[in-house]
This record gives structure tokens, sequence and C-alpha cells, in this order.
């Protein structure tokens, strides 16, 4: 866990026209390659920018998390989690999102059902058994004031309601798909489009 992740989640609470809590499903005319075919979880949407999690881009290979006893510095846990890639900003930084509300730890909700954290004392409580509904991401998916509004603009993206068996059950090579399903539209249908909304 990096430093600063407090900075970001003590924005989680929303203005009234933020679009947060959503799912962000990317369309063929988003440009950026970090994004293709993916769902990202809107977790904070304001004037000041945007705040997201990829859900859909699992990596290749489980991660030794190497985690250290803050009250004792030469007690140390590994374990190997599955790890996720959150998006292409700050991979330096992790997050743990939930299924279930932790109870008693450093977690805000983010959606109905979905809680987000940073606590090395969480991380550290998963090292026996994960949770099904659990994962740890690296990195973020970002947005600086009125970029992610322009993007809406230009089609690049359609938005959803969170619904988390499309988060924690769906395979992510089915999600893109599957929550295009859910907005009534064909996934084989979708092509580049300009200006249409």
């Amino acid at each position: 866990m990096g430093e600063g992740e407090g900075d970001i989640m003590r924005g989680m609470d929303a203005p009234s026209d933020s679009l947060a809590p959503a799912l962000l499903v990317s369309m063929p005319q988003l440009a950026d390659p970090n994004f293709a075919q993916r769902v990202v979880l809107l977790c904070r949407h304001s004037a000041e920018g945007a705040f997201g999690l990829v859900v859909n881009h699992p990596l290749p290979v489980p991660a030794r998390v190497v985690i250290q006893d803050e009250s004792s510095p030469e007690t140390r846990a590994e374990t190997e989690l599955p790890v996720w890639l959150g998006g292409p900003v700050d991979q330096e930084r992790s997050w743990i999102l939930l299924g279930e509300d932790p109870g008693g730890e450093d977690a805000v909700p983010v959606a109905d059902g979905l809680y987000l954290s940073t606590s090395p004392a969480l991380l550290r409580r998963l090292t026996g058994s994960t949770p099904p509904r659990a994962r740890l991401l690296v990195g973020y998916a970002g947005w600086g004031p009125g970029q992610l509004d322009a993007e809406l603009r230009e089609s690049a993206w359609l938005t959803s309601d969170v619904t988390i068996d499309l988060v924690f059950e769906t395979p992510p090579d089915r999600m893109w798909k599957e929550a295009i399903r859910r907005l009534g539209a064909d996934p084989g249908a979708l092509h580049i489009s300009h200006g249409v909304h």
C-alpha cells in the first residue's frame, strides 16, 4: 500500500451531480488501449476529476505480497493473492476491493455492498484465506477536471448501475460483453461512431 491512498478515498462522498458510483463500459471509439473492452468501477466523480478501478483485468500470475507487521517489524507474512490491474495510473499503489463489509477495518463504501480499503491490517487478515469477493488491485484509472465528462460526450463510455454479481461472479474475459448485454445492446454490433449519444 502506498502513500496518499487516503487522499483519494477521502473524496468518496459524491456531490449531487456525480455519476459515481457507476460502472463505465468502454466503447470501441475510446482510443486509449489501456481501456479496450474494459469495465471500470467509478468510485469518485466531481468537478475536480474522477477515480475508478478496472474490474476485468486480472494479471497473469499471482503476486507474492510481503506484509510486515507494523507493531513487530521483524514479523513478516507472505501470501500469494490474485492481483488485478486497476488501471494505468500509479501502479505502485494498491487497493483492496471487497464485496462485503470488512467490519472494523479502514474501508469506505463505494457502492451498495462494495467497499474499498488500503489497510495493511486488512491485507494481513486476508493472508490465510481470501474471501471470494475480495481483490487486490494495483494502479487506478484517473481523470483530470472535465476529462471524463468530455469522454462521455464523445460516447467513449457507457454507464451502468453497479452490480456485485457482474464484478465478482462474471469471468473477467466475459464481463465487458455481459455489461453491454445488460444495457440492452449487442456487443458484436458495436462499431466506432462519432458524436452519437
